[in-house]
């Protein structure tokens, strides 16, 4: 074969697009999703339909399920061993469907989890409910195609005595589509759909009141009415699911809260290990222990209480932040007309509806065809009894089987069904009874066929008969609902002064970002010795709160960071804290310049944040107060080339001072700023000079006796009084707080207020060193002076920044 004739020459994207979409259509019809008539994916049928041609049915003894595996691989679905034994399992766990349609015998998993033990092991037969779906199977009901190697030939669809799909649901990931239909209760399901044949018009609000919700194998109770109505006009909808839970009162006036019903598809083993994780890291205080008493006679999760705890806080608290409460959200899909569909309720129990008729149509048709077959051959039977002498003349006369078959057509006029019967005619049957037998027969089917004709005729009445069916499955299989369905759902209000036992701690927080809290019996155990943490880190702040407070850090970016005191790591005095990163993600560039401890939202406090270019903004503490502390916060809108230099909490009546590095000082009041929100960026504070920058600004009150320590970077240090300058307003440049020297100037980089609490500053050079400053040790001195110098520059290089010590232990 020439080369040009081997190779196609058509663009990549074309070649990719048509062998993606052979496959999508593939795994979407014939893999992940289930057929809206039987609610089967074809593995699923495929493995009913083995055993069912196998004889492994309810009525025999248990078989190894490797063996159903094996003839399920070897004869309809030649994919691997692991995912038919897997869906051979799901159909055996009564925590994962609703009506089993497997009984297996052996480990076939766990609530918690755990893996079913190998096919080897266990066995299986079909559950007698299984039967209903293939019930009938023989009669002409469906479709057959060849198999994979067209050895032998499998169903397209189970004729399904009952609406499997919704009562057992499904769930399903495919190329571009995914499911999720949850388990309904049968009686409940076969009402709606007997309904639906009785009036088509029928509402999704008429349903409702036959067809209450989902109702998970496992139980628990379904919040939201509005979310199932949606899903059922839809198919999309969500609703919130919940544990059963239970308060039991225990001996020495304790709480101890009991779980017997678990969300749909939640672990177990998981959700007690998340529980004990709470309990562990203290995150709520009054759970003294959590266990697992699940035996043989149910599920049972204990939940034990210390004495005085709030049972419904803490009940409130796992609610949100575990799995005893989780949201389902219906995705209600299914292969309908060889179409993945999303289909609500009322399209879902149509399609059953229609596929019924079609089955009990085929069904009634081969029945009247073999009703008819028989009738004709009873009617030969009888006219040959009537001319018996002739008949058995006619045969002994013959010389075979043939020639007499041929010979009582001709004589007689029957027909070659009719000769074919009277030749194999056993002699018993050649009595006076036996006529007597045969037009009873004859009566009989006479009838059958008047009543199949009329079935066939009146699709009135084939709708009777597929009721009557499904009653009778209704009937046989009835069981009590589990799932228990409210119609609101149900505000989760956790206060967590109530959780939270209130004790006060040692905060600690250092430049790097490393936070922990300490026990103040630790702290008091080791306050000698200086905190732990990383070599070259210093503290920012370290100060005693209570655990319902909560600790804001504000970041250069202008994000901050709401921390509730009792979720910081509780960490010894002596050992290193955890960086603020394994708690709040934040970008690895940002870094804290300030915290501040809150102990309540709700007064008329403000906050004051000023940048590195001068802009100010004043806002409402309150509107900091966040729900959710998984990521970063805005604090203020900020532009790229700027960036938040400090923060300060006040009552909206200080006053302010800030100091920029070319060594200029403004003082002015804070009334002179408004309140903006949140997200604002603020007003222009500091009129600043090309080059220049905010170093630092502090807040005082006019009647405090206010003085500042400033350092510049040549290692001078100055001790100066508010009262050297005089008060101006917002937007300008200031006054000089530094003499102007023409060579190697000098330039602010720490300007920090001096209080009673502040005896020690620390001084950080290009170098790395430190060096600790005592302000008590300089006299003040006026605006135009440049101070003392604490070192020289040129030993211990050029000061970088001025942090205040806030431990003052070990730092000779």
């Amino acid at each position: 074969m020439a080369k040009a004739e081997k190779y196609l020459d058509l663009p990549l994207e074309d070649v990719i697009g048509d062998r993606f979409s052979r496959y999508s259509k593939y795994i979407i019809q014939e893999r992940a999703l289930p057929d809206a008539r039987d609610g089967l994916k074809p593995v699923q049928r495929r493995i009913l339909y083995a055993m069912y041609t196998d004889g492994n049915t309810a009525d025999k003894p248990y078989r190894k399920a490797a063996k159903t595996v094996g003839n399920v691989i070897g004869n309809y679905h030649p994919h691997g061993d692991s995912s038919v034994y897997d869906a051979m399992v799901r159909m055996s766990q009564e925590w994962k469907v609703r009506q089993l349609l497997i009984d297996m015998h052996g480990n076939n998993g766990s609530i918690d989890g755990d893996p079913p033990a190998a096919m080897r092991y266990t066995e299986a037969r079909l559950s007698k409910i299984s039967a209903e779906l293939m019930r009938d199977l023989d009669k002409g009901t469906v479709d057959y195609i060849p198999n994979f190697d067209d050895s032998i030939e499998e169903p397209v669809v189970l004729p399904a005595m009952y609406p499997n799909l919704l009562v057992n649901g499904s769930t399903g990931i495919s190329a571009g589509y995914a499911t999720d239909i949850p388990p309904h209760h049968l009686p409940e399901i076969i009402d709606g759909a007997v309904r639906l044949m009785e009036k088509p018009s029928t509402t999704i609000d008429e349903l409702l009141t036959i067809i209450k919700g989902p109702d998970f194998p496992t139980g628990g109770i379904v919040q939201g009415l509005d979310g199932i109505r949606k899903a059922y006009e839809t198919g999309k909808g969500k609703v919130v699911v919940r544990a059963k839970t239970a308060f039991e009162e225990v001996r020495g006036g304790r709480t101890q809260i009991v779980i017997t019903e678990l969300p749909y598809e939640v672990v177990k083993a998981n959700l007690v290990k998340k529980m004990d994780e709470i309990r562990f890291d203290k995150k709520v205080d009054g759970i003294a222990e959590v266990r697992d008493d699940t035996d043989r006679t149910g599920m049972r999760i204990v939940v034990e209480l210390k004495k005085d705890a709030e049972a419904n806080a803490i009940l409130n608290y796992l609610f949100k932040h575990t799995d005893l409460q989780v949201m389902y959200h219906f995705n209600m899909v299914a292969i309908y007309n060889k179409t993945p569909q999303l289909m609500g309720l009322k399209a879902l129990l149509q399609a059953y509806i229609d596929h019924q008729k079609d089955v009990f149509t085929r069904k009634s048709q081969f029945e009247l065809k073999k009703a008819q077959e028989r009738a004709h051959i009873v009617e030969g039977l009888i006219k040959a009894v009537s001319i018996l002498d002739e008949v058995i003349a006619v045969i002994r006369g013959s010389k075979d089987k043939k020639d007499a078959k041929l010979n009582l057509q001709e004589q007689f006029a029957f027909t070659e069904p009719q000769s074919e019967a009277i030749v194999n005619l056993q002699l018993y049957r050649l009595t006076n009874t036996d006529i007597t037998t045969l037009e009873k027969e004859a009566d009989e089917l006479k009838k059958r066929i008047a009543e199949l004709e009329a079935i066939l005729a009146s699709e009135k009445k084939l709708i009777q008969v597929i009721k009557k069916e499904l009653v009778q499955v209704k009937k046989q299989f009835h069981s009590e609902r589990r799932t228990v369905i409210k119609e609101e759902i149900e505000e989760l209000k956790i206060n967590m002064d109530q959780l939270v036992a209130t004790e006060d701690v040692r905060v600690t927080i250092t430049h790097a970002g490393y936070v922990k809290r300490t026990s103040i019996r630790s702290y008091t155990a080791s306050s000698k010795d200086a905190p732990g943490m990383k070599a070259g880190d210093t503290v920012l702040q370290s100060l005693v709160a209570s655990t319902t407070d909560v600790l804001l850090l504000f970041t250069k970016k202008g994000n901050y960071l709401y921390l509730p005191i009792h979720q910081l790591p509780d960490i010894r005095w002596k050992d290193d804290g955890q960086h603020i990163a394994n708690i709040i993600p934040i970008d690895s560039d940002d870094e804290l310049v300030t915290t501040l401890v809150i102990s309540s939202f709700d007064t008329d406090e403000s906050l004051l944040f000023m940048t590195r270019n001068g802009m100010i903004k004043r806002t409402e503490l309150k509107l900091y107060q966040a729900q959710r502390n998984s990521k970063p916060l805005m604090a203020l809108k900020i532009k790229e080339d700027d960036s938040l230099v400090s923060v300060e909490k006040t009552n909206g009546k200080k006053e302010l001072f800030a100091a920029t590095h070319f060594g200029y000082g403004l003082w002015f009041s804070e009334n002179d700023i408004s309140l903006v929100g949140q997200r604002a960026a603020g007003v222009k504070g500091m009129n600043i000079k090309p080059g220049d920058y905010v170093v630092g600004f502090e807040t005082f009150e006019l009647e405090d006796t206010v003085e500042f320590l400033c350092v510049t970077q040549r290692g001078s240090v100055k001790r100066m009084a508010i009262t050297e300058f005089e008060k101006s307003s917002r937007n300008k440049r200031g006054s000089v707080l530094l003499r102007e020297l023409k060579s190697n100037p000098h330039r602010l980089v720490g300007f920090k207020k001096i209080t009673p609490d502040t005896t020690l500053f620390l001084v950080e050079t290009d170098q790395d060193e430190q060096i600790f400053v005592d302000p008590t040790k300089y006299r003040k001195a006026d605006r135009y002076s440049n101070g003392s110098y604490a070192f020289d520059e040129n030993d211990r290089g050029k000061a970088r920044q001025l942090k205040v010590v806030v431990d003052t232990t070990d730092h000779e």
